[in-house]
């Protein structure tokens, strides 16, 4: 315990910051490679590469959905864990831990028996046609068996890194995602099992990663334990966790339903390249949203910690460079991708025509992704800071109360409807960035203003 408060108490928070966040940034380049690297692969597959991708793509929203479940338990939780660290009560973390473990547990095995029973009649839903459904349906059947690895690996590696143990997170990631790597190309091409390969590495990954992950919480070496004295479920706990991690599930939850839309939407004015591209449009995304995430979760041990201690000026000192980083990342980003187009869209297609569709689609879908950094920077903060309320406010205003109708709304204003469909991802974003930075500075002045006054 003295060792932890050491370590996130005391040491200079750029330092600090650099040594959780680089770990826990590479944790989740790598993680991303999971479903990337089966793009990649599935994009190249001899003769039906491009409707093999359409059909895996259309998956995208249920696995969403998953790792949405995943941050329900683990993204309030691990900032609750960090805070109660803070203030020296380390048996209220474990019992946090505790709870949420078995929570992800029940929910996890729930998840798994709905997708059994359901994926198909899920992906007609979510924009599958009849030359796309059966490669969607073979990877989906094949995924939804490791379920469990998922949201136990997504989950659980949260609490090693709220402790400061951001390097074993990266560690257990590592060889999850190398694994994947490797099985890949046996799987699909070796064995010729096509888009079920695919989702059978991942499947054999996510377990090793999530035996890694497991064995770290109830072993010797971590700070925070999964004791079986805590393996029950505490409403005053779990809950209590619950509603901070509504807004990450809100977030992830809602790309599953904005998929759902999009999806369908291009289905009906472009066709099925228009869906292809939005599976390698989302993939870019991903390389935007995942390292942000991955800084923001380097800064959360930090900020929650000296948030639970009241230390005001390491909490100020911790976003300030959180956000500083975080722009950094997405302006030079953004401006690969207006420059380069078609090297991030040859990443997952060799098809001409898909190749051209996408390299337009992505500069009109990026359009503002320079100014993402502040959106994810806030709301990560509000999540460390425990603002259960505000970071639930500036999820659903750009998910559901801005980008879900303009998906609908903006084709009405243009006669290309296909680009218009792209283009209310920047208009969305412009104004969330706008509301977010707003409502954020008014509440984490009054946060650092409660602290100084009572610390």
């Amino acid at each position: 315990m003295e060792k932890t408060k050491e370590f996130l108490g005391t040491e200079p928070v750029g330092k600090l910051l650099f040594k959780l966040a680089v770990p826990t940034v590479l944790s989740q380049i790598v993680n991303m490679l999971y479903n990337i690297v089966d793009r990649i692969y599935i994009g190249h597959i001899e003769g039906v590469g491009d409707l093999a991708l359409t059909g895996v793509g259309i998956c995208m929203p249920l696995i969403l959905l998953v790792s949405a479940f995943a941050f329900l338990a683990s993204a309030g939780g691990a900032p609750r864990a960090s805070i109660f660290l803070g203030k020296g009560d380390r048996e209220s973390a474990e019992r946090t831990l505790g709870n949420c473990f078995l929570l992800q547990l029940l929910i996890s095995l729930i998840l798994t028996a709905l997708l059994l029973l359901f994926s198909d009649t899920l992906l007609f839903a979510f924009g599958a046609s009849e030359s796309t459904i059966g490669y969607a349906s073979d990877y989906m059947r094949i995924y939804s068996i490791g379920t469990l690895f998922v949201q136990l690996t997504l989950g659980m590696n949260a609490y090693i890194t709220a402790q400061g143990f951001a390097g074993y997170g990266m560690l257990s990631v590592l060889i999850g995602a190398g694994l994947n790597i490797l099985f890949d190309p046996i799987f699909i091409f070796a064995l010729q099992m096509g888009v079920r390969g695919a989702a059978l590495a991942t499947v054999l990954s996510q377990a090793a990663a999530c035996t890694c992950v497991l064995a770290f919480l109830f072993g010797k070496k971590t700070g925070l334990r999964i004791r079986k004295k805590n393996l029950r479920l505490t409403p005053s706990v779990f809950l209590a966790c619950v509603a901070l991690g509504l807004s990450p599930f809100v977030m992830q939850s809602t790309e599953s339903l904005i998929a759902v839309c999009f999806n369908t939407s291009l289905l009906k004015y472009g066709g099925d390249i228009a869906v292809g591209a939005m599976t390698i449009l989302t993939s870019v995304m991903q390389f935007a949203m995942l390292p942000l995430q991955g800084l923001a979760q380097g800064a959360q041990p930090i900020t929650s910690y000296n948030f639970g201690a009241r230390n005001a000026a390491r909490v100020r000192r911790s976003f300030r460079l959180l956000l500083l980083c975080s722009l950094v990342y997405s302006f030079t980003l953004w401006g690969a991708v207006m420059l380069f187009p078609t090297a991030f869209a040859g990443m997952f297609t060799t098809d001409a025509a898909l190749l051209s569709f996408t390299a337009r689609a992505l500069r009109i879908y990026c359009a503002v992704l320079c100014i993402f950094g502040i959106q994810t920077a806030c709301q990560m903060t509000f999540l460390a800071l425990g603002k259960a309320k505000q970071s639930i406010l500036v999820a659903i205003f750009r998910k559901i109360v801005l980008l879900l109708p303009l998906i609908y709304i903006v084709p009405l204003f243009f006669e290309d409807k296909t680009a218009a469909v792209y283009l209310a991802e920047p208009i969305c974003d412009f104004l969330a960035v706008t509301f977010t930075a707003i409502v954020f500075t008014f509440y984490f002045k009054k946060a650092i203003r409660k602290i100084e006054e009572n610390g």
